[in-house]
């Protein structure tokens, strides 16, 4: 880096070359301001994590029809959620073609495919990016932030953008959030499994460029809280688990254990039969939802993305994309108007809470905050399971047994989670949702 970008001052610094950070500054950028955008991974998109798809509404307003051009894996448009046993597992599926409707269609991506993509339409917008640089203190100056300080280096700015991901190092510095308790994030390992195209069509039952989100919960984790999950992309698979850390432990299953677990059940191996291991990763998220949202903006300084802990588990599946985007956005237009104004204090600054406020990110947050207490029931995931393989053994299975009353058979399945504890866990998931 040389001397002369050290002494240079934009007019926004961004940290963090994720979804947020990548749209925040492509806006920017269009809008004419001097941006500067840090990653310490080698490239946008190295470091980034995800199961994953992304629900494409936020960034259909920023990038109309984005699938046509953008490297998305494949429009989703079959969702399963299984609860397993052993040996078994009771699979819900919901297929529809509105699920693939344009502007509210989820696709399955690859971020090391997908966030280059995003970087370079802010780099053709004018943005600047400097990869492979960790960013270490936050500068201030009389209360105010002014730049950032990475290694010896120290580029100033009007306002620094943070959206450096789950464990927001720089905004704890800050104090502007806490540091991770572990019963507020779980950690994620995934893997991605080469399969070819056609294999997974056929194994799978989809149409080319369509594809399959699919949530287990029960056996893979050992009882933990958490579960696993498969998404179809073009010519692999991304498959993995996602447990609570603060529950690590409370079975005799390890995080990497779950993993093997899930690729060894009778239902997922035939899946992944004969597939080669092209990745392997893990990456922290958050869980606490609503509940966790730390102090988003403070004189010359905003939070946005998994930095500011935008991402929900509604138990059914999990979302953080689509905010991490729209948070983005909203950062973007309040530097833009803040600069306009040539304020950039705090009061000012206070607009992005407003605008969030004002949007579905905040709206949906808060509609969903009791899910997190909800999931915490180990029930779910070690007792559940097992009355849901019962029953459907009961109406299946003929093997020229005594017949026996439906009633009676499912009563005997409930018996073993406790009438009482099922209609109090039932009344407490209508309540989060």
């Amino acid at each position: 880096m040389s001397e002369e970008m050290n002494e240079e001052k934009f007019d926004v610094i961004v940290v963090g070359a994720g979804l947020a950070g990548n749209t925040a500054a492509y806006l920017l950028a269009q809008a004419g301001l001097e941006v500067l955008v840090i990653e310490r991974g080698e490239q946008p998109g190295a470091k980034n994590v995800t199961g994953g798809r992304l629900y494409s509404h936020s960034l259909e307003r920023i990038f109309p029809n984005f699938a046509q051009e953008a490297p998305v894996e494949r429009k989703i448009t079959k969702e399963r959620i299984s609860f397993m046993t052993g040996t078994g597992a009771t699979t819900v599926e919901y297929a529809a073609d509105k699920l693939g409707e344009q502007g509210k269609a989820t696709y399955s991506i690859l971020r090391s495919r997908f966030d280059p993509w995003l970087a370079g339409k802010a780099e053709d917008a004018g943005a600047m990016y400097i990869t492979g640089i960790r960013v270490d203190q936050v500068l201030t100056k009389d209360g105010k932030v002014c730049g950032v300080k990475a290694g010896e280096e120290e580029m100033l700015a009007d306002v620094v953008l943070l959206a450096d991901g789950v464990n927001s190092l720089l905004s704890q510095q800050l104090g502007m959030k806490k540091e991770l308790d572990p019963s507020q994030v779980a950690v994620g390992i995934k893997e991605v499994i080469e399969l070819g195209e056609e294999t997974i069509n056929d194994r799978f039952g989809t149409a080319p460029g369509e594809g399959v989100a699919w949530l287990f919960a029960g056996d893979t984790t050992g009882g933990n809280i958490g579960g696993g999950f498969l998404y179809t992309n073009k010519d692999c698979l991304s498959l993995g688990i996602v447990t609570t850390v603060g529950d690590v432990g409370h079975s005799d299953v390890a995080p990497r254990d779950m993993v093997e677990r899930l690729k060894a059940h009778p239902v997922v191996r035939p899946l992944i039969q004969n597939g080669k291991l092209v990745e392997y990763s893990a990456h922290l998220v958050t869980e606490g939802g609503y509940n966790m949202i730390p102090e988003l903006y403070r004189d010359g300084v905003l939070v946005a993305g998994d930095a500011a802990a935008l991402v929900m588990n509604m138990g059914y599946t999990i979302r953080g994309m689509d905010l991490c985007i729209e948070s983005g956005r909203l950062a973007a237009e309040t530097i833009i108007a803040a600069r306009k104004a040539g304020d950039f204090s705090k009061n000012f600054l206070s607009r992005y809470e407003t605008a969030l406020n004002n949007s579905f990110v905040m709206a949906d947050l808060k509609h969903y905050r009791k899910m997190p207490a909800f999931i915490e029931n180990h029930r779910i995931f070690e007792q559940y399971p097992g009355m849901m393989d019962e029953l459907m053994s009961g109406l299946f299975m003929m093997y020229g047994q005594k017949p026996e009353k439906l009633m009676k058979k499912g009563m005997s399945a409930v018996k073993k989670v406790g009438m009482i504890n099922m209609m109090k866990d039932v009344t407490k998931g209508l309540g989060a949702i």
